[in-house]
């Protein structure tokens, strides 16, 4: 008799949850289930909706909103209206944008609109979005006013913007939905200008800036790029596309607490997506419905920028040491140890700082590993008479002095 009540115990909880708890969740990673927000893929010839889960939930667009500021910009180039090798001034509203200043172009000074498109994906930057808008509509508020009336065009019903390069503003919202029928649009309306989203370098005079999408990088060769975006509200966002078989993917996933597991877990979505079939039966993406909702707090702001492990997996501690350089090549030669005992899942980089007595070190650590595999590697290194310990996320709070060595 209990055993048939608990589905209508989970029944009730779901009824009465709010809508902002129903949009943070449980997904798989290789070490055990991380919290998430909501993620859909769609195959881009048909917009069919071959996986998704809170689609139509109220979210935050972080620096995911530049993917329409790129949009307005090439459909001004696709109309002949702005040039590549056209002006864009950097003016003083545009470097009063948080976080601006990166490329060193003073006030009224200029970059081309090719600059500024490929340094939006290299290094997502927010005086740019706001220069490429002042360069289109005069100004930002102008600016903002036709990405409104292009999401409303595009079909984005729950899309709404206030700026040009996503920084926190309670009124700037969107949905996974939304964010894949932008991402169909760009697909569809620019193949032209697509390559801007695979950009992985910014050369701008004698800088050389490397950044781009890693989970380019991460599928390749199938993946073709798109948009990163972090506040802390949001979490960390991705929109990607791949081409796998001639067949053009595009998957949205929102509200991760670390940028590893975000690109991680994409890759694992569109590995899901490719192997379903496609035949005309599934809900197109324009189909599902965005439901009235609050976009969810994935960071709060007394969480936000704290260190975190944010992991499920074991961690191997390989020493703590004077400075960041030297705890990176031991924990470069850890990963090297992990391949030769033969372990496929060699964990992520975790450089602890550490600081006693106003002395800072660097912990060494190889995080998110599989129990076996860090009982593994520390039982080789004990071995051979070297420092290793096995280290549980619970073991990881501030102020970390456990890790001082």
């Amino acid at each position: 008799m209990k055993a048939l009540c608990l589905p209508c115990l989970t029944l009730l909880l779901a009824l009465f949850a709010g809508p902002a708890a129903a949009q943070i969740g449980p997904v798989a990673s290789p070490t055990g289930p991380v919290m998430a927000g909501p993620y859909l893929a769609v195959d881009a010839a048909t917009g069919e909706t071959l996986v998704q889960r809170d689609a139509g939930a109220a979210w935050y667009p972080a620096s995911l909103t530049k993917l329409m500021t790129m949009y307005i910009v090439f459909e001004e180039m696709k109309a002949g209206r702005l040039q590549p090798g056209d002006p864009v001034v950097m003016s003083r509203h545009a470097l009063s944008t948080e976080y601006a200043g990166f490329l060193g172009v003073p006030a009224g000074g200029t970059i081309t609109v090719d600059t500024a498109l490929t340094a939006l994906v290299v290094r997502s930057l927010n005086d740019v979005a706001v220069a490429l808008g002042e360069k289109v509509s005069g100004s930002e508020p102008a600016f903002a006013q036709r990405m409104n009336e292009t999401a409303k065009r595009l079909g984005m019903t729950a899309t709404h913007y206030v700026n040009a390069h996503g920084l926190p503003n309670p009124g700037q919202v969107t949905t996974a939905r939304d964010l894949a029928v932008l991402a169909l649009a760009l697909a569809r309306d620019f193949p032209q200008y697509y390559g801007y989203f695979h950009a992985d370098r910014l050369d701008f005079g004698a800088r050389h800036v490397v950044g781009g999408v890693k989970f380019v990088e991460m599928y390749a060769p199938y993946a073709e790029g798109l948009k990163t975006g972090f506040i802390c509200a949001s979490g960390f966002n991705i929109v990607g596309s791949a081409t796998r078989d001639g067949r053009r993917l595009i998957a949205v996933a929102l509200g991760f607490r670390r940028a590893d597991l975000r690109d991680e877990f994409l890759v694992r979505l569109f590995d899901q997506a490719f192997a379903l079939k496609t035949a005309g039966s599934r809900p197109k993406v324009w189909q599902l419905r965005n439901e009235p909702s609050t976009p969810g707090n994935v960071l709060p702001q007394g969480e936000c920028g704290m260190i975190r492990y944010d992991m499920p997996g074991d961690a191997a501690w390989l020493g703590t040491y004077g400075d960041w350089k030297t705890a990176r090549r031991v924990y470069d030669t850890g990963e090297a140890d992990l391949v030769t005992l033969g372990v496929t899942q060699i964990g992520k980089e975790y450089i602890l700082p550490v600081t006693v007595n106003k002395v800072t070190r660097q912990a060494a650590i190889i995080a998110d590993l599989t129990p076996d595999a860090a009982q593994k590697l520390c039982a080789s290194y004990k071995a051979r008479k070297q420092f290793c310990e096995v280290k549980k996320p619970t073991d990881f709070s501030a102020p970390f002095s456990g890790f001082w060595r």
